[in-house]
Parts: structure tokens; sequence; C-alpha cells
């Protein structure tokens, strides 16, 4: 049995005095329970760790750790008066107006570069910036600041509901810990809301149209009007193309005009609207996709309607005259008791299509097929 003196890595005071017996784990049980600390490995005075109880002598004197690298007590690289014994002498920080408790080995080898550390490593740093009860004062924000040191504190990245990652972001900089700042980034990127792909409403819409001139054309090529109700409303030289008009009710709006080019409005209802321009302007709704659209009753005399897909479409009674459907695909269409008087179905897809009580007769040269 060997009689040594322990002390905290770093500290040249509070040592304890005790009985070296057994093996290394013993005495580092020992020490453990001798300074409250959970002890890993044991250093001599001049920094050499110590790895077998042999070699340790009679009166020796010893530095206990938690893992982390020695520090000579003699150097300045140890903690400002006051500071010392920093596993077992806690200290306090007054951070604008909130206090927090915590150890100087959190705040010092954590990150051992940043601000903090040297702001409690380096004598002289802190002065008389010192409220009445010895706490250290820190001019940030407490919101801010928690998350800083419980990151310290065991490395993960931990934010309460309601603080704002940008301040905490801030925060970091400030005191330089970059791999802090890292996490925040992604952190950041991660909480933004998705793109946002809603469709537009009615309401917002409408907001746009009365802030529109009536024969100003409105732009909204490649919006999102899936499922919208748009019936009655005058939509009169509005852009429409690549626009996504699925499944959108225009019943009985007013479409003079409008260019509709290569749009999608798949299922949609334009049932008995207006695409008939006094002044001779065409609707141009060339390569839409209309694939069973319900068009019964809309005038449409005029509009350009060229290879777009009209398959199970319900065109009953509309007025087509002069229309423009070579190339269109008109499989299943339902064009019963249409006007199609002049309307060019060259190259158009017309199988299985239905053409009764015409109202004008249709010309074999109209369609190829």
């Amino acid at each position: 049995m060997r009689r040594v003196t322990l002390f905290l890595n770093g500290s040249p005071k509070n040592g304890k005095v005790v009985a070296a017996y057994g093996t290394l784990s013993d005495l580092l049980s020992v020490a453990s329970s001798k300074l409250g600390i959970k002890a890993t490995s044991v250093y001599n005075g001049k920094g050499g760790l110590n790895d077998d109880i042999v070699l340790i002598r009679d009166d020796d004197v010893l530095f206990v750790c938690e893992g982390e690298p020695f520090i000579d007590p003699q150097t300045d690289s140890k903690p400002p008066e006051g500071l010392l014994g920093f596993h077992t002498d806690w200290l306090t920080l007054h951070v604008g107006g909130q206090y927090f408790t915590t150890t100087w080995s959190t705040l010092v080898n954590k990150e051992p570069d940043i601000m903090l550390a040297h702001m409690f490593k380096d004598k002289g740093v802190w002065g008389d910036k010192q409220d009445h009860r010895g706490a250290f004062l820190i001019d940030q924000s407490p919101g801010y600041f928690e998350p800083i040191l419980n990151y310290l504190r065991h490395g993960q990245l931990i934010v309460n509901d309601g603080i704002d990652l940008l301040g905490v972001l801030e925060e970091a900089r400030f005191f330089g810990i970059d791999s802090l700042i890292e996490h925040l980034k992604v952190a950041i990127k991660n909480s933004q809301p998705p793109e946002d792909h809603l469709p537009i409403s009615r309401k917002e819409f409408v907001r746009c149209l009365l802030a529109t001139p009536t024969k100003s054309e409105m732009r909204c090529q490649g919006l999102n009007f899936s499922g919208a109700e748009l019936s009655h409303l005058d939509l009169r030289y509005i852009n429409f193309k690549i626009t996504n008009l699925n499944c959108c009710n225009l019943a009985h709006a007013n479409l003079c005009w409008s260019q509709m080019l290569c749009s999608n409005a798949e299922g949609a209802s334009l049932k008995r609207c207006n695409f008939e321009d006094p002044s001779g302007l065409k609707a141009n709704l060339e390569g839409a996709n209309l694939k069973g659209v319900d068009m019964e009753g809309s005038q449409m005399t005029g509009i350009n309607l060229r290879v777009a897909t009209l398959k199970n479409a319900k065109l009953k009674n509309c007025s087509l005259r002069g229309a423009t459907l070579t190339g269109t695909d008109l499989e299943n269409c339902d064009l019963s008791g249409c006007d199609l008087q002049e309307a060019n179905l060259r190259g158009s897809n017309v199988r299985g299509a239905r053409f009764e009580e015409m109202l004008t007769p249709l010309h074999v040269s109209q369609s190829v097929r």
C-alpha cells in the first residue's frame, strides 16, 4: 500500500490523500469517490499518463481527469482565480437577466478555440464584470444562449419551441462555434416550409382580377388552379398558357381571347362558356389537354383547338363554326347538335365521335379519319 495525494486535473488545490492499493481501477474508483468526478485516467506532475499502479510510489502527487488532456496547474492555461477546482466549484453566468449554472470544463474543453473558452481560460478577462452575486455578466439573449450552452455540455443541438434558429445561429457566429454553425444551417434549411404548390383559390384570384384593367392581359402562365371554383367570372384576355386547370369549374365564364396553349384542363367544366370576342380576336387552346371536359353549349366560333386532346369530351350543342380542329383528338367525343360550318377537321381523330343532330352538314373533306 502506498500513500498518494490526488488533485483534479489542472488544479493545485483541494487535494485528497488516499491509500493506493490493488489495481489502477481500484485507485480510479477511490479518486471518483473522493473528488466527486468520474475518473478515467491519472497523470503524474510532469504530465505522464500512468497506466499501471506499480509505477506509483509513496507520496506521489497525481492529477486525475475524466478523459480530457493533461492540464499543467503551473501554466497560464489554468482557470482564473476563483475558478480553480472547476470540477467541484461551479460557476454562474448572468446572461441578459437570466442565470445559468455550469462548470469551467464545459465552457473550455468542448470547443477550446472559441470566444467563450478564451474568456474563461485567460486571466484578467473579466475584471469587475461580475454582478453582486459573483455571476459573470454576458450581454447576450438568454433564449439564444441556452442552446449553445447545452451544445457545449453534450454536443447535441436542442432548441426549444418558440426559439428562432436564426437567432441561435447569430449567437453561434458571435462566439465562433464553427461546428455548431454547420448544425444550425442544416436545421434552418430543414425547417423551411416546402415550396408552395397549393392551388390558387377563387378568393385570391378574384383579388388579382379586381386589380387588373379589363382589357389588359393578365399573366397566369404556369399557375396551379387545380379544382378551383372559377365559374361565372369575367376571364377575358387572360394568359393561361401551360396552366394547371385540372378539374377546375369554369362553367359560364367569359373566356374570349383567352390563351390556353398546352394547358391541362382534364376533367374541367367549361359548360356554356363564351370564347367569342366581338372584335374578332380568337381564343387559342392549341395543344391543350381537354380530356373528359364538359363544354356543352359553349360559344367557340373561330377557336383554335389544333392538336388538342378532347378524348371523351362533351361538346353537345357547341358553336364551332370556323374552328381549327386540325390534328385534334376527338375520339369518343360527343359533338351532337354542334355547328361545325367551315370548321377545319383535317387530320383529326373522330373515331367513336358522335355527330348526331348536326346543325350543318359535315363534309367528308373536312375530316381525314
